[in-house]
């Protein structure tokens, strides 16, 4: 959205650079295009002819390493080089927004010193009211902590252009952000593979555990019953053994009385 925005904040650049046959004329260019409010990339004006023209003009040519500066640069690039033209105060405020970009790429940078220091702001109130500009234009999404001085940025419009060079370099990054993320993936699937092996053995040792409570229980269940018959038995036995002493005891008490009996009438019989 932001890019699209942007590009068609160029487009009237673009088509004026067409005649825009004389160095002077380029240059004026130049000024117009930097200071305009919602142009924020310039590769497509820098590579039309009369524009790259400027760098075999003496007089005018710094006026292209300006507009490479607002291209793919900043403001210490800007304080670097003594023999650019002076800034407008909307060139400056452009400049100094588009320098927010890189330097919100860091966490490092992102505090209200290292920012004022960077952009040679005066006063914190100057920050904010800078920040506040670059959010409400879409460059940056961010949120201010003053309890803390420190900026909070969530995302960056992606409004620089690339300088030249810049490509192998940004393979490189983009080779080494890949290796680790690759490196990330092996070690994130040697974790889910670890997490496995311990999921199936937990599981093994689970099932053994209850196959060994199946076996303890059933030969206590074993255990039980040959228990419960045995004490049965017993109990059978004593009550066999109970009556029959209790038979020979009722024989024995008849025996007696029989006894006694018979020794009565034989004694009667001896008096008579």
């Amino acid at each position: 959205m932001e890019q699209t925005k942007a590009l068609n904040a160029l487009e009237p650049f673009l088509a004026l650079s067409k005649s825009a046959t004389s160095p002077r004329a380029a240059s004026d260019l130049v000024v117009q295009a930097t200071s305009a409010p919602n142009t924020y990339v310039f590769a497509e004006l820098l590579q039309t002819p009369n524009i790259q023209a400027l760098r075999s003009s003496p007089e005018y040519a710094s006026y292209l390493t300006l507009l490479e500066i607002f291209a793919w640069g900043t403001w210490a690039d800007y304080k670097s080089k003594n023999d650019l033209p002076k800034l407008s105060a909307q060139q400056h405020q452009k400049l100094l927004l588009l320098s927010l970009l890189p330097l919100s790429h860091s966490h490092t940078t992102l505090t209200y010193a290292a920012l004022q220091s960077a952009l040679d702001l005066p006063s914190a109130r100057a920050l904010e009211e800078l920040i506040t500009h670059a959010i409400y234009a879409g460059l940056l999404t961010a949120t201010l902590d003053p309890a803390h001085s420190r900026v909070a940025v969530t995302s960056i419009s992606p409004l620089r252009d690339l300088a030249p060079g810049s490509v192998p370099a940004l393979q490189s990054t983009l080779a080494t952000w890949s290796t680790r993320c690759n490196a990330a993936l092996a070690d994130l699937e040697a974790q889910v593979e670890k997490v496995k092996s311990d999921a199936v053995q937990r599981e093994k040792m689970r099932r053994k555990k209850e196959r060994a409570i199946e076996v303890q229980t059933s030969d206590e269940k074993g255990a039980g019953k040959r228990g419960a018959e045995t004490r049965g038995g017993f109990a059978d036995e004593d009550a066999m053994d109970i009556d029959q002493e209790a038979g020979s005891g009722r024989a024995t008490r008849g025996a007696k009385r029989g006894a006694g009996a018979f020794g009565f009438g034989g004694a009667g019989k001896r008096l008579g």
